[in-house]
């Protein structure tokens, strides 16, 4: 059998990778260190072309489908990592056929769940992760994604201005549909329910667990928390014919929720006393649009929040309110943001994203100002956070270059 890559845009640098050695082979010196999770497959980091990808041994059939699926998540932007390719026809030394490998790119700056948790999983991080677990299934469910293996260990998390956000990384059960039946959905989240208490109870009997944790309770969030949030983006709403102002005020209750509000269903009743106002399509990432939109920057959505309220901030503070805003959002990158970005020395950039950094230095700033009861200048407080505080963070963009066969589990403090 030949070698035969199935990729959109394949990288020349995959023909030099070591496809005829089993993957739990591979030389330590391809190898990147990285956070893994657990996974009933064989999977490591690879070195590749200056950044890193995910291989993992699988049948033939389900990598093609596995690519095929998360192809059509990227094309639609949903939450997931990037398929890179799939490769098949692979033969060991010994003439033995090895099993097919599917290639993803790796996601700079995220971890999985048990890497999100320091010592021991305080109750706040845990719920912090259910909730973005829900946002994510509510996000494919909207799209007709069924998952049908819903977990935290089949997601993978970045931080997001003090919450988390989640992506799928495990598709390999899923299926896309134009549109998801209630029985579906309740599936999935029944399979989240009892996967979200096995994990708990795992880290519970690994002594991870704060005593405070109920794993079962813990597990029932992920109910309540896709529930409410579905029921915000996608129930009617009635009201009297005389409140039209209703209309407006779902929409922007809508996007503070982070989502974007494409098409609205409005009817009345017959004599036009009552009307009813439901969502059609939502999109997510409100804010994140309205922050690359204006300033070319590409954030989470709470990131994205964050950093339009100090922009608004921006604003206000220099008297520019009557100003075009897309003039003062280039100005504010400028004059506030980039120079906070570039004070982080090189060999600390690779601990967070930079809109994370800019998030916690205004938290670093804030706690400053009211600790010595006066206004800390900005770069003051970058100064400060930069010597006391990003240094004991965790390297989350990557660590490369050491043999992922001796490294244990981590934790890293959260």
């Amino acid at each position: 059998m030949a070698l035969q890559i199935t990729a959109a845009a394949p990288d020349p640098a995959l023909l030099d990778l070591p496809w005829r050695i089993p993957l739990e082979d591979w030389p330590a010196d391809r190898l990147a260190v990285l956070p893994r999770g657990i996974s009933r497959h064989v999977v490591r980091f690879v070195k590749m072309s200056g950044h890193v990808i995910a291989v993992k041994e699988i049948k033939e059939e389900l990598a093609r489908r596995e690519y095929g699926l998360l192809r059509a998540m990227n094309r639609i932007d949903l939450p997931a990592v990037e398929p890179v390719g799939v490769i098949t026809g692979r033969v060991g030394t010994d003439g033995e056929p090895l099993e097919p490998a599917l290639i993803t790119r790796h996601l700079r700056f995220s971890l999985p769940y048990r890497a999100l948790f320091s010592q021991h999983l305080r109750p706040d991080t845990a719920t912090r992760a259910i909730d973005a677990l829900a946002v994510l299934l509510v996000r494919l469910h909207l799209a007709g994604f069924w998952w049908g293996d819903v977990s935290l260990s089949n997601a993978l998390f970045r931080r997001d201005a003090g919450a988390f956000a989640a992506y799928l990384v495990d598709a390999e059960t899923g299926e896309l549909h134009n549109k998801l039946s209630d029985g579906q959905r309740e599936h999935d989240l029944d399979v989240a329910r009892t996967n979200i208490a096995g994990e708990l109870m795992d880290l519970a009997a690994g002594d991870l667990l704060d005593e405070a944790v109920d794993p079962i309770a813990t597990s029932e969030l992920i109910i309540e928390r896709y529930q409410s949030l579905w029921a915000q983006l996608t129930e009617p709403e009635s009201f009297e014919a005389g409140e039209r102002w209703r209309v407006a005020a779902r929409i922007e209750k809508l996007n503070a929720l982070g989502f974007d509000v494409g098409e609205l269903s409005i009817t009345t009743d017959i004599d036009g006393t009552s009307v009813q106002i439901e969502p059609k399509v939502v999109d997510a990432g409100h804010h994140s649009r309205r922050l690359l939109r204006l300033t070319g920057l590409d954030a989470q959505e709470n990131q994205a929040r964050r950093l339009l309220n100090d922009l608004d901030s921006y604003r206000a503070t220099t008297g520019r309110q009557n100003d075009d805003e897309e003039i003062v959002a280039h100005d504010w990158v400028n004059d506030v943001f980039e120079p906070v970005v570039t004070a982080v020395p090189k060999n600390l950039r690779g601990k967070l994203e930079p809109a994370e950094i800019y998030h916690e230095v205004l938290e670093h700033r804030w706690y400053m100002s009211e600790q010595q009861k006066r206004d800390v200048p900005l770069m003051e407080a970058v100064q400060s956070y930069i010597k006391h505080i990003l240094p004991q963070k965790p390297e989350e963009a990557q660590v490369l270059g050491v043999d992922t066969q001796e490294l244990p589990v981590v934790y890293l403090d959260d």
